[in-house]
């Protein structure tokens, strides 16, 4: 049985979601770390509603944080055994939170940062329909490997279309390589899966101000949200 996990909110501006939000925090932070990245896209996404669940382990690193699997060693196994474990119950808990917004797959949206984007792109190029977009921050593709196989089995079914998704990575990141990000655009593109990337010259391991506006405008378009002019302007 999957454990069940929960974070803060942000309900949508209008009052009725017609899209959800779901941020994936890193390593050894927890779901109040992100949810604030919803005040600032908002505006221009009223209809949107944002969650930010806590991480279902606690951080043996970092005392008070949350891990969506351990992080013992820089070994592509370890990280591909993690996901697969803490994938579950991530399905579980989107599952539940489109049903209690009465949405589907179609309005979804996946924001991971580090750790949170390994978890994105793994549970979002898996699901049995896919999100309209994946938006992920600092982050890689765990197990390429084996994207192909897997895309190449969801292709087979009716209707599967192909998540929008973003990359974005600071140039200075000595947390995991900037390097991460181009490989995981060639694997995604290996597999047929178009891939943007916004690389922020300068930038360590965190989002700066451009690839927070670049990552809102994405999910804006991918959810085919027309921005005030006067709005985008203040952006």
């Amino acid at each position: 049985m999957a454990a069940l996990i929960d974070g803060p909110r942000l309900a949508a501006k209008s009052r009725t979601a017609k899209q959800l939000v779901v941020f994936l925090h890193g390593y050894g932070a927890d779901g109040t770390d992100l949810i604030e990245l919803a005040r600032q896209w908002q505006p221009f996404m009223p209809d949107a509603a944002f969650v930010s669940p806590h991480a279902p382990d606690p951080c043996v690193q970092a005392p008070g944080g949350r891990q969506w699997f351990p992080l013992t060693m820089r070994d592509p196994q370890e990280r591909w055994a993690g996901v697969n474990k803490a994938a579950p119950t991530l399905q579980a808990f989107l599952d539940a939170e489109l049903d209690r917004h009465k949405l589907d797959d179609s309005k979804l949206a996946l924001v991971g940062f580090s750790q949170g984007t390994m978890m994105a792109l793994h549970v979002g190029l898996h699901r049995a329909r896919p999100p309209a977009a994946i938006l992920g921050y600092s982050g890689e593709l765990v197990g390429p490997e084996h994207l192909r196989e897997a895309a190449a089995a969801e292709a087979l079914k009716p209707g599967r279309k192909r998540p929008s998704i973003l990359l974005v990575h600071g140039s200075e990141d000595d947390v995991i390589s900037p390097e991460a990000l181009f490989l995981s655009a060639e694997a995604l593109a290996g597999a047929d899966i178009p891939c943007q990337w916004h690389f922020s010259s300068g930038l360590g391991h965190g989002i700066d101000g451009p690839g927070l506006k670049h990552g809102g405008l994405f999910l804006a378009n991918s959810f085919k949200i027309k921005i005030d002019p006067a709005i985008r302007g203040r952006m």
